[in-house]
Parts: C-alpha cells; structure tokens; sequence
C-alpha cells in the first residue's frame, strides 16, 4: 500500500495542485472545448462528477490575472504550445459558482446570491482604480460590493462586471458559470420558485445575449432548463448533455484512469468491487465512474485497507427526487422500479429540455431527470430493443450498487410512512385475535400496493412483516433469540401481557404455500420460541406461519 495525497473534498484546481494532491489529468478538456465555436457552452453532468473542478481548471489557464505555468506543468495541455501561447493566461476570466445558493426562504437565498456577488466584486476590487471604467459602473460596483443596491442591481451585476473588466483590459471577457441551476432547483424545493426565476432569467440571462464584452461563456449545471427564457436569445448557444459524445470523458473517471488511481495507491486488487458500486455511468458511449465515491473509497481504504465499499453519493436533499418518484403511486410506475431494483431494464423516453415546474407533471418527466441526475443510466442495447435514442427512447438501468442501495432505502423509508400514517388499529386487531383469513387476504392487497426493494426472499419479508407493525407502540424483534433458535419476527404488548410470535417462509411456488405455512407453526412449536413468554407471564401468545410467494402471501395461525 502506498499513500496518495488525495484531493478529499477539494474543488479548487490550484489548491489541489500547490498542495500536490492526486490529480487525474482532465486538462485535454481545454482543447477540447476551444475545439468548438460558440458564446454560450451549457455542459450537464450529474453532481459529484467533477465540474466544479474542472471549470475552477480552466478558470486558472485563461485568467489574465496569474501565471499559472508551474500548475500545469506536466500536465497535457502543457504540451500544445501553440494552444498556451494563444490562450494560457491571455483573457479577463468572470468565474461564478452558484452551487452554494440555498435558502428556506426567498429572502435568504436572495441574500445568498447578494453575498456571492459582493465576494467576485472583492475579488475584483482593482476595477475599482481603473481609469478605463465608467463613474456610473464604479458606483453600481460599489453597490453590489458593499450589498447595498436594489434588485436591478443584482440582476444586472454579471453584465456590468464583465463591461468593467472588459473596459479595464480591452478584451473580451470570458464567462464562467458553475451549476446555474441550483438557485432554481432550491427554489423548488421550498416553494419560491418563481421569486427566483424572475432574478436568475435576468442575472443570467443579461451576460451572455448579445453581451458586446463577452468572449465566450462555459455553462455547467445538472439539467438544461430551456424553456424558461435564461438561454432564449444566447447567440450560438450549444449544449452538451451525458447523451452527447463530446467532453465524454472530460467528467467522471474512466476505468483506465481508476487502475492507474488503485495501482499507485497499491489497491490493483480492489477494482472488482470499486467497478461494481461506483462505476456503470454513461456519457455519450464512454463508460465512467463517480469520482467523488472513487476518492472517497481509496480514502477509506487508506485509513482501513479491509474497509468495504460505502455510499458516498447519499444526500437527502437529492435523494428527494426519488421519494417524489415513489409518492406519485402509480402502478406503472411501482412495476418499472421493481424491475430497475431486481437489476433490469426499462425503455422509457427521454425529455432533455425541462424546467422545474413541469418536473412532476408526467411519469415521462421523472424518469428523464433520474436520468439526467444520475439515477439511471443508459443501458446497452439488447436484441429487439433497438437503439437507445434514435426513437427517443432510452433503455434505461440503475447503474451500480451504490445507486441500488440509495433506491432501496427510499423505497424502505417510503414503505415506513406510509404504514404509520395509516389507521391500523383494525388490521392490529385481527393479528391480536387470530383472524389469519382476513390477514391473508389485506397482507396481500399490502404487498401489491409495494414496491419491493429486493429478490423475493425471506429477509425481503422479515423487513416487510417488521414495517407493518412500525411506529405503533409495539415492542418489533426481528430474529431474536428465543427458545432454541431465532424466532423471525416477535411483536410485544406488554401493557396487555400479549405476544404475537411470526414465522415467516419463503416458498418456491404458490402451491407450496399450505404447507410452508404448516412448516413455519412446527418449526415454532419444535423450537420452543413461544416459552420465554410463558416463563415472563405473558397472558396471550399467538403464533403465526407466513408463506409468501412473490406478491402472494397465505398467513395461518396457531391459537393455543
């Protein structure tokens, strides 16, 4: 094992370099990007696949402002000469990131966007002493500095910055705008979304159509919102989608970069398992793994080398995407997550152009931004399939086993809410008095209404019997020691000194069912799991063998 300095949560090109943490060479991304002619380059990509980093790279090799020679010495742009004496250090460079716009309110994410301009107006304060600027453009640059001006201020700021520096230098300005979208997708989130739009449509909206002080501007984000006027007018706008071919491998690792990663920390040995959870993601045909949960991996492996793979994409905020998938209680829609999570493949169509107010509106909206957001992915073609785009369709998977599990315990939490806000008292009852004929048939209409997260085994069912009694006041053990084995599920009332004792069976046909029923009450009678309760002076003991078979159950009690 070697130690690799690793560039844990660092997203600023410069620091990871002068700090020299491992870097995975994305600097042919230069050249590639002014390999194309455009003003305005939208480029989405899921979060956690490097676009901070990658536009804080470019945002150092085109600034005017520094010399950046020694931090990309070695690396590949270095070697085209012809490319850095036209480009390395030659242009006024406006780098805004807006990843960290968020706010329970209006007000307070509109004071988040006032404080991010006021800190690019501090990092350009020289304007400020410039004779080429205009008085009017100081005092509004005052203003925006000192978060002192009127709306109007704010949703001409990029524009006036970049006439300022365009001033200041007598060149073009180039515009770089990291993850737009965040201030709209927060915005939806809490409820303010159309405050927001009308402030971003403009602030953003302004620098790049028809801007005379613009070079060129590089967009990155996780969706293309096109029909809400920000890029309605942007001469020759282009963009870029994890469909597309181009900057393919330019975001994420790809697999040849992940065995040189694993080879120089001496863990060769551990790809099998870092392609199974965090690999499987398409950009155009290039295959690439996440390289946030591929750092955060090796890190863990550093600290623990037996250390076992982990989810690292998890976060709640994002994963509510998922849990408004499930809330929209379709069948259709419950079926097609059933097949995603037992690892196969839906066809569905793909609608690249969305905004944050259609988002929910159709089933075809939400699969396209579980694609879009990383959820899913393109799945290879198979058979009579067909091609993945060229009838807007998309085959579509999840892609690896971190995903899976983020899936699984949404469907789980999902699951959990919807049993307790549930009035239960009734089904509680007929558990309490035995009546296994009623339980058969609502357990079932329960199971069909489900959307299982696993194979059909015995521990998909121990969690699902679990879940039915959450949240209600009873004490739930599942596999607990009692008598001589493990009883699967034992559910306690200890105010009323009663016990329900659940055997719980997983059978190979639906004709089995009887008899794996009778298999379960033997099996507890033989193991001795209702004696404890006997012993402690609980009144009331029932036992119950529960047979199921896909979403088919029968459930058989045993009263004395």
């Amino acid at each position: 094992m070697t130690m690799i300095n690793l560039p844990y949560g660092i997203d600023d090109f410069r620091k990871v370099r002068e700090s020299n943490c491992y870097y995975v060479d994305k600097t042919p991304f230069v050249a590639e990007l002014l390999s194309e002619t455009f003003s305005v380059n939208l480029i989405t990509r899921p979060r956690r696949f490097g676009k901070t980093l990658a536009m804080s790279m470019l945002a150092e090799f085109f600034d005017i402002r520094f010399d950046s020679t020694e931090l990309f010495k070695g690396l590949a742009v270095s070697e085209m000469e012809e490319l850095c004496g036209k480009w390395l250090n030659k242009w006024p460079v406006l780098f805004l990131t807006l990843k960290d716009i968020d706010g329970e309110t209006f007000e307070d994410a509109y004071n988040m966007i006032c404080f991010t301009i006021a800190s690019l107006c501090e990092e350009h304060r020289y304007l400020l002493n410039s004779r080429n600027v205009s008085d009017t453009d100081k005092k509004r640059f005052l203003r925006l500095l000192e978060q002192t001006g009127e709306k109007t201020d704010i949703r001409t700021s990029l524009f006036v910055l970049t006439r300022m520096m365009k001033a200041h230098y007598g060149q073009d300005v180039i515009l770089l705008i990291d993850e737009y979208n965040v201030p709209l997708a927060k915005a939806s989130d809490h409820g303010y979304y159309k405050e927001m739009l009308d402030i971003v449509k403009t602030f953003l909206g302004m620098a790049w159509k028809s801007n005379p002080a613009l070079k060129f501007a590089v967009v990155t984000g996780c969706l293309r919102i096109a029909k809400e006027s920000i890029f309605t007018g942007a001469n020759n706008f282009i963009s870029n989608s994890i469909s597309d071919d181009h900057y393919s491998s330019c975001f994420g690792f790809t697999e040849p970069e992940v065995c040189r990663m694993l080879a120089d920390a001496g863990f060769s040995d551990r790809l099998s398992e870092m392609k199974r959870w965090y690999d499987g993601y398409f950009f155009g045909n290039t295959e690439v793994y996440c390289p946030w949960d591929v750092i955060n991996h090796l890190r863990a492996l550093g600290r623990k080398p037996d250390a076992q793979p982990g989810n690292y994409w998890r976060d709640t905020n994002h994963n509510n995407i998922i849990r408004r998938f499930i809330d929209v209680k379709s069948n259709a829609v419950n079926g097609k997550f059933e097949t995603l999570l037992a690892g196969g493949i839906i066809r569905e169509p793909i609608i690249e152009d969305l905004n944050y107010d259609n988002a929910n509106s159709s089933e075809d909206y939400l699969w396209s931004i579980l694609y879009l957001t990383g959820y899913l992915t393109k799945a290879p073609d198979s058979g009579s399939a067909g091609e993945s785009v060229s009838d807007g369709m998309m085959n579509l998977r999840i892609p690896n086993e971190e995903v899976k599990t983020i899936f699984a315990d949404t469907v789980k939490q999902w699951f959990t809410d919807t049993v307790e806000s549930r009035d239960r008292q009734e089904f509680f009852e007929k558990w309490w008095n035995g009546n296994d004929i009623d339980l058969t048939k609502d357990v079932t209409d329960i199971l069909f209404d489900t959307i299982s997260y696993f194979d059909y085994k015995e521990d998909y069912y121990h969690a699902f019997l679990t879940g039915l009694f959450s949240g209600a006041g009873y004490e739930v053990k599942s596999n607990s020691e009692q008598g001589t084995g493990r009883a699967d599920i034992v559910v306690t009332d200890r105010q009323n000194r009663r016990v329900i004792i659940i055997e719980a069976k997983w059978s190979h046909s639906e004709e089995l069912l009887d008899k794996e029923c009778d298999e379960a009450l033997q099996q507890i009678e033989k193991k001795e799991y209702a004696r404890k309760y006997f012993t402690e002076g609980y009144e009331k003991i029932l036992c119950y063998g529960a047979a199921f078979r896909g979403k088919r159950c029968l459930i058989k009690c045993k009263r004395d």
